[in-house]
C-alpha cells in the first residue's frame, strides 16, 4: 500500500501538527505533500526523513511570512499534486488539503480539523478582524471567499470518508457537507504534563495573544477582582493592547519555556479558557496536571471538560465571551472548588492520550481498507 499524506503548510509546530506528527509514526514510509514548508530545524524533527512535496507558491514573493495571502491560489495549488501513484490518501485539513485530485481506485480519508472557518461561518468575524468590513478591499474579500465556499463544498464529494476531531466539528462538517463523519479526539501528550495535586492561591491562561483567543477578556475580568491573582503566559499581536489592561494582580510573562509553563499549569488553582475552539489542546493538558478548568462553554471544551453537573466534576464554563461572566464563573468556582479534585481532573485528561489517538486511527483506516478493497 503506498500512502500519501496532505497538509495545508508546515510552518511550525502546533496542534494539527500534533495529528500529522502521528500519522507519520503510523506510516513511516508514506510521502508527505504540502503547500509550504518553513518548519525551523528544531520544529522539523517531527517529520522525520520524510519525502516532502511542495507546491509552486514555495517558490512565491514573500510567502515564508506571508503565505496566508496566497489563500486565493490555495485551491489551484493542491489540485496540482499528482497523487495517481498512491493507493491511500490521508488529507489533514483545516483549509484546503481535502480537495485534492483522487480518483475511483484510491481511498481518500481526510481528518478534519475544521472546515475553512474564514469562508463559512466565521466569514464576518473574519473580515471584522481583517478591518475588512466595508470598501472595494471588502467586496474582493467577499467574493473571493464566495469561490472558496463553492470549490470547498465541490471537493467535499472528493472525500471518501471524513473524520472530525470533535463532535462539534462533526456538526460543522454536516452543515457545510452534509456529510457523516466518526469523531476521533486529536492526541494529547498527557505523559509530558504530569500530575500534580498541590495547588497553589492563583489563576493561570495561556495563549497566543490574538484576537480569537480573547485573552483581553480574561485580563480585564481579573482586573476587576483585585483580591485574585492571574498569571499570564502567551505572546502575540495583542500583547501590547492586552498589558495596558492588566491590573497589579495581573502578571504577563510574555513568552516562556515549556518547563515553565508546566509548573504553572500544575500549581495554579484553576486554568482559564476564553476561546472557542474546535477540540482545544490545553484545557486537556491543564487537566493532565489536574487543574480544573473555567472555559467558555460553546465549541470542543463541551467535550473535554465535565461541569460541576457531572459525578466527576473537572472544570465549570462560562456563557458569553465577556467580562461579566467570567467574574461570575471565578466566583462561581471559589464557592464550589471543593467539588474539584485533582484526580479526577487527571483521569479525564486521559481519555485524549496518544496512544488512544494512535489506536483509534489504526482500527478506522484499517477498517475502511478492508471495505474499501471488497466492493
Amino acid at each position: 500500500m503506498k500512502v500519501a499524506i496532505v497538509h495545508e503548510w508546515l510552518v511550525t509546530y502546533a496542534g494539527s501538527e500534533k495529528v500529522l506528527e502521528q500519522l507519520i509514526n503510523i506510516f513511516p514510509n508514506a510521502d508527505l505533500f504540502c503547500i509550504v514548508e518553513f518548519l525551523s530545524d528544531k520544529d522539523k524533527r517531527f517529520i522525520k526523513n520524510m519525502n516532502i512535496k511542495t507546491s509552486f507558491i514555495q517558490k512565491l514573493p514573500y510567502s515564508k511570512k506571508k503565505y496566508r495571502l496566497y489563500l486565493p491560489l490555495m485551491p489551484f495549488a493542491i489540485e496540482q499534486f499528482d497523487l495517481t501513484g498512491y493507493d491511500l490518501i490521508i488529507s489533514s485539513s483545516h483549509a484546503v488539503a481535502k480537495g485534492v485530485i483522487t480518483g475511483p481506485h484510491q481511498l481518500h480519508i481526510s481528518y478534519v480539523h475544521s472546515p475553512i472557518r474564514y469562508a463559512w461561518d466565521l466569514q464576518h468575524q473574519y473580515l471584522k478582524e481583517s478591518n475588512l468590513s466595508h470598501g472595494v478591499k471588502s467586496v474582493v474579500a467577499r467574493w473571493m471567499l464566495h469561490r472558496i465556499r463553492l470549490w470547498d463544498f465541490r471537493t467535499s464529494n472528493g472525500v471518501d470518508h471524513f473524520i472530525a476531531n470533535s463532535k462539534f466539528i462533526s456538526s460543522r462538517i454536516n452543515k457545510v457537507y452534509r456529510r457523516d463523519s466518526t469523531v476521533i479526539y486529536p492526541p494529547v501528550d498527557v505523559d509530558s504534563f504530569t500530575f500534580y495535586p498541590e495547588k497553589d492561591d492563583f489563576y493561570f491562561t495561556a495563549s497566543r495573544m490574538v484576537p480569537y483567543k480573547k485573552m483581553d477578556i480574561i485580563v480585564e475580568a481579573f482586573t476587576n477582582m483585585p483580591h485574585n491573582k492571574l498569571i499570564v503566559i502567551g505572546n502575540g499581536p495583542d500583547f501590547e493592547k492586552i498589558k495596558l489592561k492588566a491590573g497589579p494582580n495581573v502578571t504577563l510573562l510574555g513568552y516562556q519555556s515549556f518547563s515553565v509553563l508546566k509548573e504553572y499549569m500544575q500549581k495554579a488553582k484553576a486554568f482559564v479558557f476564553a476561546a472557542e475552539e474546535d477540540f482545544g489542546i490545553t484545557p486537556v493538558e491543564a487537566q493532565a496536571c489536574g487543574t480544573p478548568v473555567i472555559a467558555y462553554g460553546r465549541g470542543g471544551a463541551l467535550e473535554t471538560i465535565r461541569d460541576s453537573n457531572s459525578p466527576k466534576p473537572t472544570g465549570l464554563f462560562f456563557k458569553e465571551q465577556s467580562v461579566s461572566s467570567l467574574i461570575e464563573a471565578v466566583n462561581e468556582f471559589e464557592e464550589s472548588s471543593n467539588l474539584f479534585h485533582p484526580r479526577d481532573c487527571r483521569e479525564n485528561a486521559l481519555r485524549f492520550s496518544t496512544q488512544r489517538f494512535v489506536s483509534e486511527i489504526r482500527q478506522f483506516i484499517s477498517t475502511k481498507w478492508d471495505e474499501f478493497n471488497c466492493r
